[in-house]
């Protein structure tokens, strides 16, 4: 279902102007505004959905086959030393709808992935981590049926 306000879902289904690069009946990918590097996309759902839980099935394959057929473009087009793919969720959402990022990367560009400092160490939770993940999984299941 399109929202009116939603400034993701008037670019997703041509409300606002933009540059479109792909477009098949479940999305659109346009040009970031404001891109990382020449070539950022943005992989936006034509419904309003705003986390990535919230997609279907259908919707959250069409995003995975873009994001291949787009990575595959951006190494013709720039030649790049590798791809990178992200999505926010919740509060990180800038936007308010659910957008997959697509950008070239290149050695030493300066874009990088920032560590939190921890209090504790997380690597003596990894066996707590993966019993509380894997019940919490299990619980969902349940409910879903």
């Amino acid at each position: 279902m399109l929202k009116e306000d939603c400034l993701g879902c008037r670019l997703a289904n041509h409300l606002t102007e933009t540059y479109v690069i792909y477009e098949n009946d479940l999305l659109t990918c346009i040009l970031d505004i404001a891109p990382i590097h020449e070539g950022h996309i943005l992989i936006l759902p034509k419904h309003h959905v705003q986390d990535l839980d919230e997609l279907d099935q259908a919707t959250a394959l069409a995003i995975m086959i873009a994001s291949a057929e787009l990575s595959r473009a951006l190494k013709a087009c720039y030649q790049p030393d590798g791809i990178t793919i992200m999505q926010n969720g919740g509060s990180f959402n800038d936007l308010g709808h659910y957008h997959m990022h697509v950008f070239p990367r290149f050695d030493a560009d300066g874009f990088g992935w920032v560590e939190p400092v921890h209090e504790i160490d997380l690597h003596d939770r990894l066996d707590a981590t993966h019993m509380d993940l894997k019940e919490a999984l299990q619980r969902i299941r349940v409910v879903q049926k």
